[in-house]
């Protein structure tokens, strides 16, 4: 008997277009949802949370000349992940993100290297995200790939604890 066996999607990562965001958006907003579900998160206790965030966020931010990346598994978008210049050599990771389907493949350390790549291609030396603080299981994800924890600030208007963590270029 055969069986014929569907080839696997190809994975691949590039910048996103403007026509990409919708998709990216909601890449973002199911991948973020399981952290506001986790914490307790909602539109009325914190309606900032990037899991409710509007397509003009990201359309502001491709404005602003960030670099945005989809991870593709052949033509679907099943991850995200972006970039900001801070300084003259310091970058920013922002809102890296993979469909909850999609966890546990190794899809958010391809995300995450490809950044670094594009940082150290762009003269950058330092890169510096921030992060749930209790949200342990990502801190350590983080800390396993080279990330130090520098620190944490609790604001008024947030119902968690803002950690922040730097990784530093060879």
């Amino acid at each position: 008997m055969n069986i014929s066996i569907p080839p696997s999607p190809t994975i691949a990562i590039h910048e996103v277009t403007q026509d990409e965001l919708q998709a990216c958006l909601s890449v973002i907003h199911h991948s973020f949802g399981t952290v506001a579900k986790e914490f307790g998160l909602t539109r009325e206790n914190c309606p900032k949370h990037t899991s409710f965030i509007p397509l003009t966020f990201l359309e502001t931010q491709m404005n602003w000349g960030w670099h945005m990346y989809g991870l593709y598994a052949g033509e679907k978008i099943i991850g995200y992940v972006s970039l900001s210049k801070e300084g003259e050599v310091a970058f920013a990771l922002h809102n890296l993100a993979v469909l909850p389907e999609y966890r546990h493949r190794g899809f958010g350390k391809l995300l995450l290297d490809h950044v670094k790549g594009e940082m150290r291609a762009m003269g950058g030396k330092t890169l510096k995200l921030g992060i749930i603080e209790e949200s342990t299981v990502l801190k350590n994800w983080y800390i396993s790939h080279g990330f130090v924890h520098t620190g944490t600030k609790k604001f008024d208007h947030l119902p968690f604890t803002s950690g922040y963590l730097e990784w530093k270029a060879d």
